[in-house]
This record gives structure tokens, C-alpha cells and sequence, in this order.
């Protein structure tokens, strides 16, 4: 049995939920003709994903005048709390924010605003932007039948604005957006990026004119961005160049099998915005090779083959030497995000504390689980056979990719916190704090690791478009994008995990809970967090009751 996780006693909101009717999107120009093989493709795309999330019984508002009451402020931009403070949300938007007086000294009643249609008694609390996550996935039916069980972690971590990479289908993504945008669902704000040649029923771009038909068509269907692999260059090039004239971004998993030819230095120099994971990194930086040598038996459709060995890399480089500084120097020039996802690669290096997380027995629905053990054919249920000298070399690996990313922050570079969850026993929400607290760990102060996930991942979203950011910070005329929580993240990041955490009250020689996100407004929307947890608890116990009487 695994351990149960603290949960703190829970108060349920009141709930008055006006739907909005789903917006009618005008129906997509066919394509050319497609072949059999090709429908077949988009019919199995669209197979797998999840049941779109059922109508939103949650939540309360968006209120005419919303007053959060003396809390401390966290503003995304790095620097440390203050408070205390009342702010005013009209609708969806921050209107006002009032110092009220000093910490440790009566609050000054006279300085308050007045006129609130719903306050929130936040007195002592922190409140702090709403989490962006850069690299989502919405799950399939094989792990998550139901698309609510990732959504409702998501904002039961505080997590407002979610970018899928893809979140599933392209036609699903942009469906599920729409009705996200209008508070249809109980979700974070949806942002689409799709890899090519998704959901127009052809076969996948093969030459550079069929690359930017295929972004055009995109761009007309409804994409915010492309996530790209390490495409054929010529692909690679036109992909990017069409992205940028069209107000497309763009992201890239530089994958092992195609990174000898585009790896991040080359991938930058075309004009790719973004980063994700640590793949063309240290290629792009190694001293005696230009491909990474693999065993010579190696074969890369054996998972704990490839990702056991690319953790190898850490003696390939140099840290801190010429070709580490030059290719930092080119990130900073080029005004490249870093989207390094720690967390998902988080296992490799522990797996028995992994797998022994304290949210699994509770959180992590029997579905997904069985999807994480290990197995051939499961994306990232690669343990067959993991050993000590694997998870040595991951923990080197750590090192120095670690030291690259705070190496590129003080540069004045963008690193964002991200968490492509649902492999690895990375279970949405909870690993998207870990990357916070990964981020820590690498160097960043706890102000720099939350304006990771907050002010820096609103710049990468808006740097195609050139918008100003509506969101990521805490300021007049932003979003009403927010997260309180009882304690302060700058002491303990892990007081934003949903469940919080616990310490010895020496008062009472017990172990105690404390922390935890209390309310997440999303859109001027007040989630009670804790309600969200128990209503994913509910989730999985219903799997399981479900597999008993199937005998299963």
C-alpha cells in the first residue's frame, strides 16, 4: 500500500455557475483529397483522446466586485512578498490593489476598499499569479478516460493557463479551448500547439511546400503554435519561417533520432523560439563528437535503451567552457526560451522514491498507474531493468544541465517551469510544483523559480503574437489568473503542492498538514481547491470499485 498523503479538513464554496453557451466555430475547408491511409490516421488521432470534460458544476463568479482581503502579495516578477494588502477584481480583470498597512500591525480599516459584491477573508495568505504551464498533454483513454481528471489537478495546483503539445486531437484541442475560454468547463485556459501535419486528413508534410500548406492550414483551423521534433532541416525551415509570418510559436522536442541534424543551435539559428526538455542541448556542445555514441548494439525503439543513454551525455561536455559560453551567448542573442521539464525525467534518477510519491495512492487514478509500469510498448514505462549505475548517471546528468539552466538565468536568459505529466509517474499538478522546487534546486532563487511559472511563461507564450502579456503577473488590467494559499512559497515551495505538506507542531509533539492551495481564481472564477481534490479522489475510487466488480 502506498502512503496516503495529508488532506487538510475542507470548507466548500458556495456554487453559482451561470453556463455560457458553447461559441459555434465555422466549419474548416477540406483539404485536398485524402488517401485511405490518411483518414485512417486522423480517425485514430481523434480515438485516442480523452471525453472531453463535462459541463462545469463548479466554482463561483466571476463577481461584479470580488475584494480579497489582507493578504501578501506575490507579483510574478521575482521579487519577494508584501503586504498586507485588499485586491479588487471586477469581472475578470484585477481592477485594484491596496496596501493596507504593515505586517505585524493592526490592519488600517480606513484604507480599505468598499463596495464588494464577495470578499475572500485571505488574512495572512499569499496570493500569487496563476501557474502557466508550457508542456501539457491531456492524457488518452488508455490513461485518463476522462479529460476533467487532468484539468481539475491543474487548478486544484493552481495552474491557470496550460499549453498542450498536443493536449490530444487537433480537433478536440480547439473544441475543448473554446469551450474552456467561455467557463463552459471547470479547466485552465487552453492553448493549442499541434506537431505537423495533425488533423487535416493528409499524410504528414514531406516537402517544404507541403510544410507550409500545412501551417496555413493550421494557422486558419485554429493553432496557437507548432511543437516541433528535429525535422528534416529543409522541413525544419520552412515549418518556422511560415510559423513566424503567420504569428505562430513554436517549441521542439529535438529528438535523438532526428538531432544529428538539427540539434538546438541549429534549431535556434532557423528562428525556433523555444526549447523543451534537455534534447539539442549538449549535442549542440559536445568536445570530440557531433552525434552522441551510443552503444554499438543500441537500438532506439527500446526505451530504457534511449533514455538510459542519453543521461550519459553529462561527460561529453564541458561545463562552463568555450562551446558552453558560446551557446549560451547565442540563446541570449536569439531571445530563446528554455522549457526544461525536470520533473518528467525526475524518475531516472530515483525511481524508488518515485514511484513511493505520496499523492499516488490517492491522486494518481488506477488507469494512469497502469499506464506508468513498466512495459514495451507504454511511452516512458521504460524500467525493465534500471539499475544504480542508470540512476548515477541521471543524477550527473541533473548536475550539469542544471548548472546550463541557472547558468542562462543569470545571463538574463528565460527558463520557464513546465511538466509534460502523465508518463514516469509524473502526475499532473503535483509535478508541476516539482519543477518549481527542481528549479530551486538548480540555483534559482524561489522568487526566480515562481516567475518561471508565471512571468516568464507569459512572455514565451505572447513572443510570436508580440502582445503585450494579460496574464502571469499581479497588477491593474491583468487577467483575474490567481492562486491563494495559506503559507508562504518562498519559505517552503511545497506548500503549493494541493495536498501541502507537513512538519512536527512541537506544541502538541504531532505531525501536522499545513499548506496547500486554498483557491484558485481562474477568469474571476473562485475554485475551491480542496473540493477539486476530493472530487479527483472521488475519480479513482470510482475506477476502482468499477474494477472490483468487473473482477479486474
Amino acid at each position: 500500500m502506498l502512503h496516503r498523503p495529508f488532506v487538510l479538513a475542507m470548507t466548500v464554496l458556495p456554487v453559482a455557475v451561470t453556463l455560457a453557451a458553447q461559441p459555434r466555430r465555422p466549419a474548416a475547408a477540406p483539404g485536398p483529397a485524402s488517401d485511405s491511409q490518411a483518414v485512417r490516421r486522423l480517425a485514430a488521432e481523434r480515438k485516442a483522446d480523452p471525453a472531453p470534460a463535462p459541463a462545469r458544476r463548479e466554482g463561483e463568479g466571476p463577481f461584479q466586485r470580488l475584494i480579497i482581503r489582507g493578504v501578501n502579495l506575490i507579483d510574478g516578477y521575482g521579487s519577494a512578498p508584501r503586504g498586507p494588502v485588499d485586491v479588487v477584481v471586477e469581472g475578470n480583470r484585477i481592477a485594484e490593489i491596496v496596501s493596507i498597512g504593515y505586517p505585524k500591525l493592526p490592519i488600517d480599516q480606513a484604507k480599505r476598499p468598499k463596495g464588494a459584491t464577495k470578499e475572500l477573508d485571505a488574512e495572512g495568505m499569499y496570493l500569487m499569479p496563476g501557474l502557466i504551464d508550457l508542456h501539457v498533454h491531456q492524457g488518452t483513454q488508455q490513461k485518463a478516460p476522462e479529460s476533467e481528471y487532468y484539468n481539475k489537478l491543474w487548478l486544484a495546483h493552481g495552474i491557470t493557463t496550460v499549453r498542450g503539445v498536443p493536449f490530444a486531437s487537433f480537433d478536440y484541442s480547439v473544441k475543448e479551448r473554446a469551450r474552456s475560454a467561455t467557463n463552459e468547463i471547470a479547466a485552465p485556459r487552453y492553448v493549442v500547439y499541434q506537431r505537423p501535419g495533425t488533423g487535416w486528413g493528409r499524410e504528414k508534410p514531406r516537402t517544404p511546400d507541403e510544410a507550409r500548406e500545412w501551417v496555413r492550414w493550421a494557422k486558419a483551423n485554429g493553432a496557437d503554435g507548432l511543437k516541433l521534433g528535429a525535422e528534416r532541416p529543409d522541413l525544419m525551415e520552412a515549418l518556422l519561417d511560415e510559423a513566424r509570418k503567420l504569428g505562430l510559436g513554436s517549441t521542439a522536442h529535438l529528438q535523438q533520432a532526428g538531432v544529428a541534424q538539427v540539434n538546438a543551435d541549429v534549431a535556434t539559428r532557423m528562428g525556433l523560439e523555444a526549447v523543451t526538455h534537455f534534447y539539442g542541448l549538449f549535442e549542440s556542445m559536445y568536445d570530440n563528437h557531433q552525434v552522441q555514441p551510443w552503444p554499438l548494439d543500441a537500438n532506439l525503439q527500446d526505451e530504457q535503451v534511449r533514455f538510459g543513454q542519453v543521461a550519459r551525455q553529462w561527460s561529453l561536455v564541458t561545463p562552463r567552457g568555450e562551446k558552453w559560453n558560446a551557446l549560451l551567448k547565442k540563446f541570449l542573442e536569439r531571445d530563446v526560451t528554455l522549457d526544461p521539464t525536470m520533473t518528467t525525467y525526475l524518475t531516472g534518477r530515483d525511481v524508488m522514491k518515485r514511484i513511493r510519491a505520496p499523492w499516488h495512492d490517492r491522486y494518481t487514478i488506477p488507469s494512469q498507474w497502469d499506464f506508468y509500469v513498466s512495459n514495451r510498448e507504454n511511452h516512458g514505462a521504460y524500467f525493465y531493468d534500471w539499475t544504480t549505475e542508470d540512476e548515477v548517471a541521471w543524477r550527473n546528468f541533473y548536475r550539469v544541465w542544471m548548472m546550463f539552466l541557472n547558468d542562462y538565468k543569470n545571463m538574463g536568459g528565460r527558463v520557464t517551469a513546465s511538466s509534460d505529466a502523465g508518463f514516469i509517474y509524473n502526475t499532473p499538478g503535483f509535478s508541476t510544483i516539482e519543477e518549481l522546487e527542481l528549479l530551486q534546486e538548480a540555483g534559482f532563487y524561489p522568487g526566480e523559480a515562481i516567475r518561471a511559472g508565471t512571468y516568464h511563461a507569459a512572455i514565451a507564450l505572447n513572443k510570436a503574437t508580440r502582445q503585450p502579456i494579460d496574464r502571469g503577473v499581479v497588477e491593474p488590467g491583468m487577467l483575474a489568473d490567481l492562486v491563494i494559499v495559506p503559507d508562504n512559497p518562498f519559505r517552503n515551495l511545497k506548500v503549493l503542492y494541493g495536498t501541502g505538506w507537513f512538519r512536527l507542531d512541537d506544541a502538541t509533539g504531532k505531525v501536522e498538514p499545513y499548506g496547500g492551495v486554498r483557491w484558485t481564481i481562474k477568469d474571476g472564477i473562485v475554485y475551491d481547491a480542496r473540493q477539486l481534490l476530493r472530487d479527483i479522489a472521488t475519480m479513482g475510487d470510482a475506477q476502482r470499485k468499477a474494477r472490483a466488480v468487473g473482477g479486474k
